[in-house]
């Protein structure tokens, strides 16, 4: 396996030592194209953890590393160059009095061409679909305008890693859905995405792993069918599995998250019993049925139909 691009290593962490402890000896390896989702009750430590992963906090015990650079020890300025992080309120990270100075301040202090600012903002503003005159100011859009416009200053820079702390406040499930894509393809292209998030049904199309936080500590870090796809673990600590997993669970098809995923696993099954069903040529009595419910078919292909049509 390759060396991971962030390590984290029991890290202990409190906003003042009056206070509890946030983070409980958090240990957690990034490696590069990942695609990661952190999830977990308020309270659990997620944003805490996530403000380590650039510098923007620093640990009381234990270290991270970054590109092999302590945190402790280097600014946050030079950090952000491999990882860029959204704030849950765009508002936190929106000063230019125009859209063209919001989208292009940094990438001249990363000192690209005038031709290449152009094109990458161009790309960033179609990527969250924003189409607004550049000379507006960012402080008269819409909360998911400005949101969207937030995404938009990370996605030009493309730093090598993204953190994002509840990026889809304010934005519609369809461009959503269409976020997620733009961050899945950079993933294909050798980026890492980091996701807060509570939408267990985005995590389960495009995570290709997914943390449980609870109480400053991690639960629970494996593929996204070993923590979503566990209805008992979700039920006891208080989140509501997918209906998709439900289902599959109560037909005995396993840890299943995904619909399409679900619906070939019921064609399987409906193909089975057709073939099962049907005299042999050499027989005349029926091979018996296996025992299935089909009464979920409807279900699963209308809630296959949901997705798509997204």
């Amino acid at each position: 396996m390759s060396e991971p691009i962030i390590s984290v290593r029991e890290v202990w962490f409190r906003y003042s030592k009056h206070q509890e402890w946030v983070l409980k000896g958090v240990s957690l390896d990034v490696f590069r194209g990942e695609f990661i989702g952190i999830i977990g009750e308020t309270g659990a430590g997620k944003t805490t953890l996530a403000k380590h992963l650039n510098g923007l906090l620093k640990p009381a015990k234990g270290v991270v590393l970054v590109f092999g650079k302590d945190t402790r020890k280097t600014p946050t300025s030079k950090l952000a160059r491999y990882v860029g992080y959204l704030f849950q309120n765009p508002d936190s990270q929106i000063y230019s009095a125009t859209i063209r100075d919001e989208l292009s301040v940094s990438l001249r202090k990363l000192g690209f061409r005038d031709s290449e600012i152009e094109e990458r903002i161009k790309w960033a503003l179609d990527g969250v679909d924003l189409r607004k005159p550049l000379d507006m100011s960012p402080h008269i859009l819409s909360f998911g305008e400005r949101h969207r416009l937030a995404i938009a200053t990370l996605l030009a820079v493309k730093p090598d890693v993204f953190v994002l702390d509840e990026p889809f406040a304010g934005i519609d499930y369809k461009r959503s859905l269409q976020l997620l894509q733009v961050f899945k393809e950079l993933t294909n292209r050798g980026h890492t995405v980091i996701l807060i998030t509570h939408d267990l049904q985005l995590l389960a199309e495009l995570a290709t792993r997914v943390v449980f936080m609870r109480g400053g500590s991690i639960l629970r870090d494996s593929k996204p069918e070993d923590v979503i796809g566990d209805v008992e673990f979700l039920q006891e600590h208080n989140y509501t599995p997918l209906q998709v997993t439900v289902i599959g669970a109560g037909i005995g098809l396993g840890r299943l998250i995904r619909v399409l995923d679900l619906v070939k696993e019921l064609e399987k099954r409906l193909q089975l019993q057709a073939s099962l069903s049907t005299p042999s040529r050499c027989c005349r009595d029926p091979l018996p049925q296996q025992p299935y419910n089909t009464s979920t078919a409807p279900l699963l292909i209308s809630l296959a139909a949901q997705g798509l049509s997204l």
